[in-house]
């Protein structure tokens, strides 16, 4: 990391990023954004020919969250949407209470915890699959209740994913390829990394159980790289296959009548720009050339 310090980057972050009121949560700098820009233009540059592009809002149906299990695998991350109902007078007498809060109802919808949730029962509405596949490029601003805040990991951050539905042998073909491309990619940003095996963080003492047979059956690997430091890397882009998880639950099929299976990498967004300026200092114009190159900066 050039010898970046946490101080160091202590004060790197204060220059990008500006407190907004609550813990992982922050204002972006122009500076900042530049590079968010830039790492978005060069995903856009190597996403798969004739991937359907989406983009999906901040804010996901409750009902599509429950279906697809992430509630209960991940209830300790999830955030929801409230409201305050009634007449405009009791409105009014809960709104001028100090505990007013105690007066939300929840609503239809929850906060988007990753930007893949919302392609699969969008493609499975659709029909069958095409037994090569379909790719799509997504992106979404997502929320996760993180107990811890440090540089990297943010309340509130924006992903962008690649997704994949198909066959089995089109879904790791898929994951490989990404693996291989990935480094080749962080290698033109000249940063150091490593790519691991590693599992989701699942809620509660089965929870554990479920990680340790994610990482026994090769399903999720990470992108670390330096952000506060060596010792201890930030995922920034994983790359994860749900072999036919999501057939089970919205009913994928591929054209063969068999069950699609589906594979995505996601790159954190906010965690590759930290990575970026840790590694290469505020100056963009001082960065080694082939990650300039490579941003288009």
């Amino acid at each position: 990391m050039n010898g970046t310090s946490p101080q160091s980057l202590d004060a790197i972050i204060e220059e990008l990023l500006a407190p907004a009121g609550a813990p992982g949560v922050y204002a972006r700098t122009e500076l900042f954004e530049s590079v968010i820009e830039a790492l978005m233009g060069l995903i856009t540059r190597n996403r798969e020919p004739g991937a359907e592009v989406l983009t999906f809002p901040p804010v996901l149906s409750r009902r599509l969250l429950e279906t697809s299990g992430y509630l209960k695998s991940f209830p300790h991350l999830l955030g929801c949407v409230s409201c305050l109902r009634g007449s405009e007078s009791s409105i009014r007498a809960l709104v001028e209470k100090e505990n007013w809060v105690e007066g939300l109802d929840a609503t239809d919808l929850v906060l988007t915890p990753a930007a893949c949730y919302p392609i699969y029962p969008l493609v499975a509405a659709r029909g069958a699959v095409a037994n090569e596949g379909r790719t799509f490029d997504v992106s979404s601003y997502c929320f996760r209740r993180e107990t811890s805040h440090e540089a990297g990991r943010l309340q509130s951050f924006r992903m962008r994913e690649h997704v994949y539905v198909g066959t089995p042998e089109g879904a790791l073909a898929f994951r490989e390829r990404w693996v291989a491309r990935a480094q080749s990619l962080t290698k033109d940003l000249a940063l150091p990394f490593q790519v691991a095996p590693a599992s989701d963080p699942f809620f509660g003492r089965v929870g554990k159980m479920m990680a340790l047979s994610q990482v026994e059956a090769a399903l999720k690997f990470e992108m670390l790289i330096p952000v506060r430091s060596a010792e201890e890397p930030t995922a920034c882009m994983s790359f994860n296959y749900h072999q036919d998880h999501f057939s089970e639950v919205w009913g994928l099929r591929t054209e063969n009548g068999k069950p699609a299976h589906t594979t995505c990498v996601a790159f954190g967004l906010e965690r590759l720009a930290l990575a970026l300026f840790a590694t290469h200092g505020l100056a963009l114009g001082a960065w080694p050339a082939p990650a300039r190159r490579a941003l288009d900066l």
